[in-house]
Order: structure tokens, then sequence, then C-alpha cells
């Protein structure tokens, strides 16, 4: 049966493979040939018409001649020597959704002189060549537009995009890029790596080679010799399904879909090498080309050596050639023609993030459902998602970046990546895993015309992947010695005022650097590390160094610091409480376990309770308190008891019995301990070291749940109360087991938590569920790795909720991974999501555009927990002094549409502080004052929903906020239809939120109604 599993899942992923394939797949239909063939034929037309010896002189582009530094560049011009279509539409490779079709363009001999590969000369007429060419295209009725880019980044080596006038329904975008070639131009003896090409570059009296300016001409030497990938690719349908389906992952990842990494051309190439050691065969499928192409780029030993074709005929590359490679560049792909590195940009760091990549992939293949196909191919892999701390810098106008010249041997913005590179590594060491360091600094809309100066609008991208949270959560890095004279004067002179001379708890003297942080705050302490070695090494303001980390923590403070700071005096608390509930000898029944249930047991409550002055023992004077909460949280413990027999069956006396017990615990604990407790007819309340525990005692008989083999008589014999207490606690052991396993866990779930209350979703998502979805994100973290930032969690958490196909597919988070195939067949999903899912949608774009940008107009950080109130059919607004809580209240609420239909005034019974005339007596009779558990906004949704069910839908937060939505439902909108001519009140929207008002009278500040009900027959 195994089997048969199996070999249904690889038909399921062929299948979608196969559908992939025509989604993205461009084939060449009739229309959409001639389009080019029209668009071609017009860009050969434009050029004829080009006056031959026409002179072009450095007045064409001078900013763009003066800044590369080249001389003697005028040329009389001439016509191509070629004009061919190349790239992935000469091996009918396509893939949607970028479009293009390569034009090479022989640059003819005629225009250069024999020693133009110096100083950039080559480079500047090349520029000048598309130039005049541009001029002509321009001209053209049956061109539409013509735009400048680069060549995979490179500012150097621009060319053109040329957009034919007619539009194609089929192929919307697509355009001709036209890109120079130089076959032949010169001697390739004069370009090997070992010389130096640019002449004001000597240092002294020696002059310094120049591989990447040399590669930089030999590439567009070598660009029409693509025969060897042509031969392999051509007659070949499976390999070239298998290059467009690396395509689409690779696109899908923009840490290695980067101008330093791969491009399209550089799969084909490792294809072809591939297939010419015979890795691949053409009896295998696309999708096994796919798997053996990534194993190779994750495993393979040959990168550290070098991918060199095989010899054929007069082809071969000398062991001195291959030594000069391995010298000049980290990666190397040689073409099989001779000693050009096809992957001379690829840097050290770029090959290690594919490899990564490509293992990342294959446990994918390997362990997710349908072999990975959806986190493979279609799961959108950008810089926010992927990097644990994304930092931008933003370097506009910043001279130093070119100080010595735009264009040396490489270009001044792949050597400033280099810097920061090379400095975060120094300063982070063994913090991070990974630093990517990326400037696409030609992505804005450019002109050669504009010189290089312009080229840094586009901020540069640090993405960070942490090795481990204790290692970047740590505060003191450690130095050399004291005695290590000259390590200790480097180390001083890379962290200046933050190196210090410490001696440590072994005896220990040196030299050190110090992050001091609250343990709440211990997030910062990696990007206070980067803003000072970034600050003091590039001389950047703070304001130009913008890291998304902190931005979301305003969400979960309570006055001037994160609650979660006070979990050590909660567990403190509970500790006691455990001990003395194990101690009471009075009982029948002694106390078995205690164990706690609240969610701020397990870090994920938003605001986990602050210790309270009046729930302790014993209390000093409060006068010198300004402000003394008014409520208290109850803290849910559970309680279990010896086994014993003479429980009653009945499951009222059952629940009566409990009660029995938790009064006598209580008056234990008073009587014993000097606590206070509170009894009603369900629960009994312990007041003890500042907070309100509220105990809940699990009958024997719900242990039952725990055996497997429990038959069904026996499960309906169980107590629905202990039924949820039992899951209840289930879930608390497993939240608490994740938790200690990923300690950022807990902070993504509050931030996750208060954007679903913010957004007034509380009714929808309960936060147990809340809790399993970021579970989700943690224990199924494919094609990523484990989150380790909270925003990045949040982040994952939003497009998980926005991505996830909730429609055919349950989603279960299997914590203990204990779920057998039977057990998730059972889990059904029923509940309406396309409200939240939108919202998820609508904030994930946000939090994303807010990482690689800055905050414009309305696009700020605190939207993301700003609700739109114009989505209600009604608004209610709330007196916000009359919230529990109203220190939690993000963003006070106001109505900017709609009809006013209710204005009320606040009541003055309650108060969410108790006032200093309150705080005068015995402390017995200020702790009576004080209100547990007590939440107007809570139960006044409880009565909304209770008399209003069937004429609307509540929304509401429950985490302080003093706003609640109304959209009225179907029904409710049928049943008007049906007594249009009905003037009863019920079915008068205006009457019926009058009548909530009177509902809520003394805590509704006003009713808004925005609109009416849709009538549906």
């Amino acid at each position: 049966m195994e089997g048969l599993g199996n070999h249904a899942m690889m038909d399921s992923t062929e299948l979608k493979v196969s559908e992939l394939l025509k989604e993205v797949h461009l084939y060449h239909s009739s229309h959409f040939s001639s389009i080019v063939d029209n668009t071609v034929s017009a860009i050969k037309s434009c050029i004829d018409e080009i006056p031959v010896d026409f002179k072009v002189t450095a007045d064409v582009a001078p900013k763009f001649v003066r800044d590369i530094g080249a001389d003697k560049v005028d040329f009389m011009f001439k016509k191509p020597s070629l004009i061919e279509i190349g790239g992935s539409y000469s091996i009918q490779s396509l893939v949607r959704p970028e479009l293009n079709v390569d034009l090479i363009i022989r640059l003819p001999k005629g225009c250069f002189h024999e020693k133009d590969y110096l100083n950039y000369r080559y480079h500047a007429k090349r520029c000048l060549y598309l130039c005049l060419i541009k001029k002509y295209l321009e001209a053209s009725p049956s061109i539409g537009k013509v735009e400048w880019s680069t060549f995979l980044n490179e500012a150097r080596k621009p060319l053109l995009l040329v957009y034919p006038a007619a539009k194609v329904a089929e192929v919307p975008g697509v355009f001709v890029r036209i890109i120079p070639s130089a076959t032949s131009l010169f001697s390739l003896s004069k370009l090997n790596m070992k010389r130096n090409n640019i002449h004001n570059l000597n240092h002294g009296t020696t002059l310094q080679a120049t591989p990447k300016y040399n590669s930089s001409i030999l590439e567009d030497m070598f660009l029409e010799d693509t025969a060897f990938v042509n031969k392999t690719f051509l007659g070949w349908k499976e390999i070239r399904e298998a290059l467009i389906l690396l395509k689409v992952w690779a696109r899908q990842r923009s840490s290695v879909y980067v101008h330093d990494c791969l491009n399209g051309f550089l799969i084909s190439v490792v294809l072809a090498y591939l297939a010419s050691k015979q890795q691949i065969s053409n009896s295998m499928k696309a999708i096994e080309i796919v798997r053996i192409t990534l194993n190779f780029i994750a495993t393979s030993e040959s990168w550290s050596r070098g991918l060199y074709f095989p010899k054929t005929g007069l082809n071969s590359i000398t062991k001195e050639e291959k030594i000069q490679l391995k010298e000049s560049f980290p990666v190397i792909i040689c073409h099989p023609s001779g000693g050009f590195n096809l992957a001379f940009r690829m840097s050290r760091n770029g090959l290690n993030q594919l490899q990564d990549e490509a293992a990342l992939t294959l446990k994918c293949m390997e362990k997710c459902r349908a072999g990975g196909f959806e986190e493979v191919f279609m799961t959108k892999i950008d810089y926010a998602v992927k990097y644990d701390y994304c930092i931008r810098l933003n370097l506009k106008g910043k001279k130093e970046v070119y100080v010595s010249g735009f264009c040396l041997d490489d270009e001044c913005w792949r050597l400033y990546e280099e810097k920061v590179h090379g400095i975060l590594a120094k300063a982070l060491n063994d913090r991070a895993k990974s630093i990517q360091v990326t400037w696409r600094n030609t992505q804005c809309q450019w002109s050669v015309n504009d010189g290089l100066s312009v080229l840094d609008k586009e901020p540069l991208f640090i993405g960070i992947s942490v090795s481990t949270l204790e290692k970047a959560f740590r505060i003191v890095d450690i130095g050399p010695n004291a005695e290590s004279k000259d390590e200790g004067l480097e180390f001083r002179k890379f962290w200046g005022e933050k190196a210090e001379l410490r001696r440590f708890k072994d005896g220990r003297i040196a030299e050190s650097t110090v992050w001091e942080s609250e343990q709440w705050s211990r997030h910062l302490v990696l990007k206070r590390i980067v803003e000072h070695v970034i600050g003091r090494h590039l001389s950047l303001s703070m304001e130009n160094i913008i890291g998304a980390v902190d931005q979301l923590d305003f969400s979960l403070l309570h006055g001037a610091g994160d609650p979660v700071s006070y979990s050590g005096n909660l567990l403190g608390a509970f500790d006691l409480l455990s001990k003395r509930l194990r101690l009471i000898e009075d009982l029948p029944l002694k106390v078995s376990s205690v164990q706690p249930l609240d969610s701020a047991f397990r870090f994920t409550s938003v605001f986990p309770p602050e210790p309270h002055l009046l729930a302790n023992e014993k209390f000093e004077s409060l006068r010198l308190n300004k402000y003394v909460p008014s409520c208290v949280q109850p803290l849910e413990v559970m309680i279990q008891l010896e086994g014993s027999g003479n429980w009653p069956m009945d499951e009222i006396a059952i629940e009566k019995t409990k009660s029995s017990f938790l009064i006598q615990i209580g008056e234990s604990l008073q009587k014993t301990w000097g606590v206070t407790c509170t009894a009603t007819e369900n629960d009994v309340d312990v007041l003890m070291a500042g907070y309100a525990f509220r105990l809940k005692i699990l009958h024997e008989r719900g242990l039952n749940l725990l055996n497997k083999e429990a038959g069904n008589d026996q499960a309906k014999r169980v107590h629905s109360t202990d039924k949820k207490l039992f899951i209840h606690s289930q879930h608390a052991s497993m939240i608490n087991g994740l938790q200690s396993r990923h300690p950022i866990y807990g902070t993504v779930v509050r931030l996750a938590k208060r954007w679903v209350s913010s957004h007034l979703f509380s009714a929808c998502l309960l936060e147990e569920a809340v809790e399993l979805l970021v579970a989700y994100v943690f224990l199924n973290p494919f094609p990523l790795g484990v989150p380790c930032s909270r925003i990045n969690g949040f982040l994952r958490f939003l497009r998980l909720l926005s991505q996830y196909d909730w429609t055919y597919s349950p989603l279960i988070v299997d914590i203990n991974n204990d779920l057998s195939p039977s057990d998730e067949k059972e889990i059904n999903v029923s509940r309406e999501l396309k409200r939240l899912v939108a919202y998820a949608k609508s904030s994930a774009n946000l939090l994303t555009k807010l990482t690689f940008q800055e905050e414009i107009g309305p696009y700020r950080w605190e939207c993301l927990f700003r609700t739109p109130l114009n989505n209600y059919d009604a608004i209610i607004l709330l007196h916000k002094d009359k919230l529990p809580y109203p220190q939690r209240l993000l963003f006070p609420s106001e109505a900017d549409n709609g009809k006013l239909i209710a204005r009320g005034h606040a009541s003055k019974s309650f108060q969410p502080f108790l006032l200093p005339k309150d705080l005068k007596g015995k402390p017995a009779a200020l702790k009576n004052k004080l209100l547990i558990d007590f939440d107007p906004s809570r139960f006044f949704v409880r009565d909304l929903e209770k008399e209003f069910s069937n004429t609307f839908k509540v929304w509401h937060d429950s985490l302080g906020g003093d706003v609640i939505g109304l959209t009225w439902v179907e029904s409710y909108s049928s049943k008007k239809r049906k007594q249009e001519t009905d003037v009863n009140q019920a079915h008068n929207p205006p009457k019926v939120l009058k009548a909530v008002g009177q509902v809520g009278k003394g805590f509704v500040r006003s009713i808004c109604f925005l609109k009416p009900p849709k009538l549906t027959n």
C-alpha cells in the first residue's frame, strides 16, 4: 500500500509539473514569432538608415564617458557585421512572466583600434554605438519605446530594451534586448587574467592585474559562442523543461537570482556541463534532471576545482590558464573555447547562498507533500522572508563610494558590497550563519546621459541569517588576551570606544565588547552591533542605517517596557503556589499535580500580568503609587487529585464535588499561609505573590482521554468540562515544549495575536488557534529555515494566512509528530476565512514593502495594526477611559464617515484605576476592591452576540480596543427584503443600532451607521 501511495504522489507531482510548464513556458506560436520577426526587422531597418562613416564622439554621452574614465573614444560608424537572435529564444526556453528576446549585434572591427581594450575605451565606444542606434530606433513607427538597462547589473555595460509598437495580448510586456558582441575584436592574450589593462591603476611601481575588467570584455567576445549550449538543448525536450523549471526555481529566490550569483544563462551552462559529463541523460524526466542538478550544485566537490568542459578538438585550456583563473576568481565555470570564466561575477558568498538554497530545496523534495512542489516552485522567497534581520543603507549622495573612481577593475558598487560584507562578517562572527550584501544599483530608471553618479538612488540591502539565538543575543564578545598586544591593538582599532579591557570570572583579562541590554530587548543587540561598525567604518549616520528589527515593538509595550520582563516573577509565584498546594494535608485527596494553563506561563500572552500590589499576602502603604489598576487578570491553573473510586457519576454532582474541593483548598491556603482566596459558583481565585491564580480541577475520568484505546462509551462518559480542560492542558504542554525549543516563538505569537485583535478578528481566531498557526510556521518552515527574529516570524505568519489553500487543504499542526494519516483525514476546515485572508495579504505586502523602502505617506509601520473602519457596516466607539486596561489601546478610534446614530455619556460606576481615596483602609478591605476577570468589553460583546445574532456579526478586539465593528448578516438582509413595507423597528438598521446603544449604555461613546444591509432574494 505504501508503494501505491508513493506512486500516486509521483503521478500527482508530475501532473503539477506538467501544468506549471504549460503556464510558464512560452511556446513559439506563429503570432508571437511574427511579432519578434517584425520587431527585429524594424531594428535592422533603423540601423541600416544610419549613414556609414558618421562620426561618433564623446559628446553623444559625455557624462558616461567621463565617469568610466575613458579616452580616445571617437570613431566612424560602421554597420554591424552580424545581427542575430540569441539567448533563451534561440533554444525555445523563454519563461513567463519576464519575456525578452536577446538580439546580438556584432560590433564591427572598423570602429575600434587594436588597443581599445585599454582604459575603458571599448566600454565607452560600445555605449556610444548603442546611443546612435537608440536615436534612430526612437524615430521608427514600429517601435513603441526604447529604454536603457544594464547587462547583469553592470553599469559599464549598458544595453537597450526595445518595445514593439504592436501590443500582443498573449505576451504582454515583451521586449527585445539589444546586446553588443565583440567577436574577434581583440587578441585573447592581451586579456589574460594577469594583465593590467587600466593604466591609471598603478599603485606605486606595480601594476595590478585587472581580471574582472578583462573578463567583462571577454564576455562580449565569447557572447556568440554558445554552440556548446545550443547543441545540448535543441532536440532534447526534457532538458529544456528542466531548464525552465530551474529558472522558475531561481527566480522565486531573490538571494540567488542576483548579479553575484545565478542567472538563466549560467543555469543552461551547468545543465550543458552535466550533460557533457554524462551525469544526466535523455532517458530522464525533467523533474529528475532538476533533482540531479540541485544535488550537483549543493554537494559536488567540482566547485572547489572549477567546472571545465571535456576537451573537444583544438579547444583546450592550459594548466597555466587554470592557475590564473583559480587565483583570480572564487568560482570558475570555464568556457569550452578557452580561458574565460563564465562565472566571473559570482562571489564566494553567492556560491554559498546558492548551495544552501539547493540543499534546502532537496530537503523540501524529500520531506514535503507532493515532492515539495508548492515549496520549490510556487513559493516566493524574497529577502524580507528569508533573512532574520534586514537592513538598508541609504548611500544616496555618498561620494566616498566612488572616491577612487566609478570603474576600477570592478565597479565601485561591487567593491562597496565586498567592503560592507567584510566589516559585518568580522563584527558578527559566529552570530551570523550567512550575510548577504546586495546593491541593485541599476534597478532605477536610468539613462547613460545621466552618467554613473546617479546610480546610488537604490539603497544597499543587507540580509542576515542568525546562527543561533543564544549567539545572536549574546551581550559580551571576548577578544584577544591582554598579553596579545598586536591583536589587542587591531581589536581596539576595529571596535573603537566599544572595546574595553575586562577581567572575567575565570581570572582571564581580555579585550571585549559589551552590549548591555534588558532581557526583553536582547533582539536589539545584533542591530546595535551593525549600527556601530557601519557607522564607525563607513561614516554613516544612524538615519541612513535602517534595520527592520524593532519597528513593531511598540505594539507589545505596556508603559515603558515589555511586560514579558515580569515572567520571572510569575513563574516564581507559580512554583510557590504549586509547592503549597502539594503540602496541603487536610484534603480527602491530596494534590498530585499542578499545571499552568494560561498563555502567560508559556510566554505567548500579549500582556502577561504585572505583579499587582493588592494581590500580595502583605503590602506596604500605597500612597506613593500613582496608578493602581482596578482589574486583575486571573491565571488559570489545573489541579489533579489522587485517584479515588468514590467520585459521583452525575455530571452536576461531579462539578459540585470539585467546587467543594476548591473551597477547601482555598481555606487551607488562607489558614496556613495567610493567602486571600475568593470563591464564586464556578471558580476559586487565589491572590498570592502579586497575581490572581484561578484553580481548576481535572476529574480523573478525564485522564481516559490519554488512552488511545479507550472505547467510545468511556469517551462519552467524560464530562464536557473535563474534556475542555484536558484539551487545554494538552495544548499548553505542547506549546510550552515548542517555546522551549524555539525561544523566539512566543514573541512571534504575541505579535500575531496583537495583529488579529487589532483588526477585530478576536472572535474568528481564538488565542490557541493563533498559537497553532505560528507553531506551523516553526514546525514546517520549508522552503526556509526556522525563523530567528520576531519580524521575520510575523511576516511568515501573515503569508501563511494569506497564501494557504484553506478551501481544499486543512492546516494540520502536528507538534509532537504523532498524528497518523487517518487522523489527518478526519480534520476538516469549515470556517469562512476570506476577510481574514484579505487582511493578512494586505499586511504581508505592507510589511514586505516597509522592509525595502522608507515610510511614505500612509504606508507606515503602525498601519499594520490600524484597521480600516470603513470596511464595516456600522461601528461602535467605546469610552476608552472605561476599558479595564486603557494603556493597552494602540490607537484611539474615530469615525470619519457615516451617520451618527447615538452618542452616550460615560458611566461613573467603574474606573480602571483606583483613586488615592480608594487606597485607604485595611488590607482586607482594599483587596475586596479588586475586580478579578472584569472586562466590560467582553461582557458587552457577549450580550450583543446573544441579542442580535440574527441581525449582525460582531467584530471586536479582545486585547483592549475601543471600537467594535458590525456587519449585517445575510439572513437579516433577506428578511428585510421580504418585509420592505414593514416598518417594524426590528428591521430598521438605525433603530437596531439605537437598541445596541441601550445595551451598552454608559460604555458606548457613539454609534455610526456606514452601510445599509445588501438586499438579497
